[in-house]
């Protein structure tokens, strides 16, 4: 067999094996409606400066509290009204999705490359190597995830990045537990005992034999943690401990806006919305990922 004819094959094994994803994904519309919304985040966050009628930091002065343009009172060139220094609430939504993007993608990266390699060494060697790690990933978790990351980030002081590191440590466990389980469970397959045979080591064994069969459920856990690190974000963000002020981050947004909930209902509730609009897109697109990556799962 010529080199072309394995390339061909191996692009139409690929082909296939994506229309078989999509199938099943796009079975649960849920999950489609999620990546819809999904796209659409990723869009507005991307296109911010071009979409966003005004800056997010511009005050205007005249224009305080201003309610949506389908209220009385409001006016055409605020949409959805201004907060309480007369910044435009559209235009400080629409770069806030920038900010959940970037929270969801650094956390995510590294909880996930800690975890996998935290992970990898304890279900490939396991014995007390195991015994150890586990035990501190069971200390790590048995405290409530955002109380712990309340706690570092008070150590490492307010911030947006002290706040991303701190959620990335806290969401660690659930990485390394996760591989773990799935190296412990193809460790003792016959393609690792013939690459062992052929004179692999065990960094190649980890990596390159072993790691790919167990991405699956990391994809959909990484999934699922995006969206909680939006959400454990916005929480930080409202207690004052993520990001800082003039930052136009939702969750800072929303503790701004604290004061105002009962006379200017648009500065508390639009936030808010945003915030859920966006974990339960990417929750969904997560559900939609673990139908169709779990072969336990799926229809025939």
């Amino acid at each position: 067999m010529t080199d072309a004819t394995v390339k061909i094959s191996d692009s139409a094994i690929r082909r296939r094996m994506l229309k078989e994803f999509w199938f099943y994904f796009s079975q649960n519309r849920g999950a489609v409606a999620g990546l819809v919304v999904f796209v659409l985040l990723v869009l507005t966050a991307v296109f911010a400066s071009v979409i966003a009628p005004h800056d997010p930091t511009q005050q205007y002065r005249d224009a305080l509290l201003v309610p949506p343009i389908w209220q009385e009172g409001g006016r055409a060139g605020f949409l959805l009204g201004t907060d309480a220094v007369g910044r435009d609430i559209l235009s400080r939504l629409i770069y806030g999705a920038q900010y959940s993007l970037f929270i969801g993608i650094v956390v995510v990266a590294i909880a996930l490359t800690g975890g996998i390699i935290i992970g990898l060494i304890a279900g490939f060697f396991g014995g007390w190597v195991d015994n150890v790690i586990m035990r501190v990933m069971d200390v790590v978790l048995a405290f409530p995830s955002l109380l712990l990351a309340l706690v570092l980030v008070a150590v490492l002081g307010p911030g947006l990045t002290n706040a991303m590191i701190a959620i990335a440590i806290v969401y660690q466990p659930h990485f390394a537990r996760l591989t773990r389980a799935a190296v412990m469970g193809e460790r003792e397959r016959e393609y690792v005992a013939a690459a062992r045979v052929a004179g692999a080591g065990n960094l190649r064994l980890m990596f390159k034999t072993i790691l790919p069969n167990c991405l699956a459920p990391l994809i959909v856990q990484a999934t699922l943690s995006f969206s909680s690190a939006v959400l454990d974000s916005a929480a930080l963000g409202f207690l004052g401990m993520g990001a800082q002020p003039p930052a136009s981050e939702w969750g800072t947004m929303l503790a701004e806006a604290r004061e105002f909930i009962l006379r200017a209902w648009w500065v508390v509730t639009l936030p808010g919305l945003a915030i859920l609009i966006s974990v339960l897109a990417i929750n969904l697109m997560g559900d939609g990922l673990r139908d169709a990556l779990d072969p336990k799962l799926k229809r025939s």
